[in-house]
């Protein structure tokens, strides 16, 4: 893609390329802005190949943006749809201690991050394409619960959430306090900002 986007004059002034936190590891407590350093695990090492190649535009004039998205929730699917089952059921819970931070995005505003990041010629580089409130998975579990009107008293071990989720139950039990610095000071406003509204939003009827 980029090889043919930089093989003519008249190319694209700007790229915005997918990237994820998976760039940061797990970092604890740590609050996560776009100057913050990489993990050394495989998950960091692919954030960073995928983000170089895309960086190889920039050499021809492109406007380079990569977004280090988090946890997308929406009601298609996706890691919340996989979640809801065992909720529904009163069999849920939070993912082993609950005290990891999940940087998580509602799909609606990480749609306008990629428009704001193409429209905003001050954006480029790195981007966190994540809500400007993270939450611990405890708390995540909790807001879930309510508005499913469920309890969520049973842990799940990483085994479990292995079988489920695959690889990705490595990002879900990481605590990654991402903060999107970028979008805030370029004049993003988020539609939803805190968990709880982005979980009524795609959880009411028609959401």
């Amino acid at each position: 893609l980029v090889a043919g986007m930089t093989r003519t004059e008249a190319g694209p002034q700007a790229l915005i390329s997918a990237s994820a936190v998976g760039y940061y590891g797990d970092r604890g407590d740590e609050e996560l802005t776009e100057s913050a350093p990489p993990a050394d695990d495989f998950l960091a090492d692919v954030c960073i190949a995928w983000e170089k190649e895309a960086a190889a535009a920039a050499d021809r004039g492109i406007r380079v943006v990569t977004a280090r998205t988090g946890i997308v929730l929406g009601a298609g699917g996706g890691a919340l749809g996989k979640m809801l089952t065992p909720f529904r059921l009163g069999a849920g819970g939070p993912l082993g201690s609950g005290k990891q931070w999940m940087p998580w995005v509602h799909v609606a505003d990480l749609a306008r991050l990629y428009v704001h990041a193409a429209e905003t010629s001050t954006v480029a580089g790195p981007m966190n394409a994540v809500a400007p409130n993270p939450v611990r998975n405890s708390e995540f579990t909790k807001t879930l619960a309510k508005q499913l009107r469920r309890p969520a008293f049973l842990p799940a071990p990483y085994f479990g959430l292995r079988l489920a989720f695959g690889e990705f139950a490595q990002v879900l039990f990481a605590s990654q306090r991402v903060l999107p610095k970028v979008a805030l000071e370029s004049g993003f406003v988020f539609q939803y900002p805190l968990l709880a509204e982005a979980l009524r939003d795609i959880l009411s009827p028609g959401g």
